[in-house]
């Protein structure tokens, strides 16, 4: 079901407010282009603290495992990361599909260290509006269509009171993972 609850704005405003409570970064240098370890010097712990703050805020599950660890549990060691440690062919295949084509950075043999420069506070924000965008066509406990929000970040039933149960993010890679396989035969 697609929600339109919470707006694309809202998602960038808390996940700027996540930035800067974690980075102690100025508000105005965040981009959606921005790079979160080039342009505003996060590095590894920092994602982790942006997740949680950005899980709090929507009620939501961010994913613990990036893309390419999902490649390789499920269709095998070596097929997003070689024994060298570079992304193969098809990593990178599924990395422009995911992330869209705009990243003349990323080529096979790339070292798998560089990726995460890669991410953006864009990327960020669309891992949560996917998440955002699973919410079930009804309530789990009274079975309401009525979602409603009444604070701009958490969604819950107008029925029940119950808070949305969304999909979290690991699952949500791996069912894309599944749909690209079936559609585009990578593997």
């Amino acid at each position: 079901m697609s929600q339109n609850l919470i707006t694309e704005e809202k998602v960038f405003e808390e996940l700027k407010k996540a930035i800067v409570e974690t980075l102690r970064v100025d508000e105005n240098d965040i981009k959606p282009e921005s790079s979160l370890i080039h342009d505003l010097g996060a590095e590894s712990l920092d994602f982790l603290d942006i997740n949680y703050r950005l899980e709090q805020a929507f009620g939501i599950k961010m994913a613990r495992h990036f893309v390419l660890e999902h490649i390789e549990e499920m269709f095998g060691e070596g097929t997003a990361i070689d024994e060298n440690g570079q992304l193969t062919e098809k990593a990178i295949q599924l990395l422009k599909i995911r992330f869209g084509e705009d990243m003349p950075e990323l080529k096979p043999g790339m070292d798998m260290d560089e990726v995460p420069s890669l991410v953006t506070a864009q990327s960020i924000a669309q891992g949560v509006m996917d998440i955002l965008e699973s919410i079930p066509d009804q309530c789990s406990k009274c079975s309401s269509t009525a979602w409603k929000t009444d604070d701009g970040t958490h969604v819950a039933c107008g029925s029940c009171g119950e808070a949305a149960a969304y999909a979290n993010g690991d699952d949500l890679i791996k069912e894309w993972l599944t749909n690209v396989q079936e559609e585009k035969k990578i593997f």
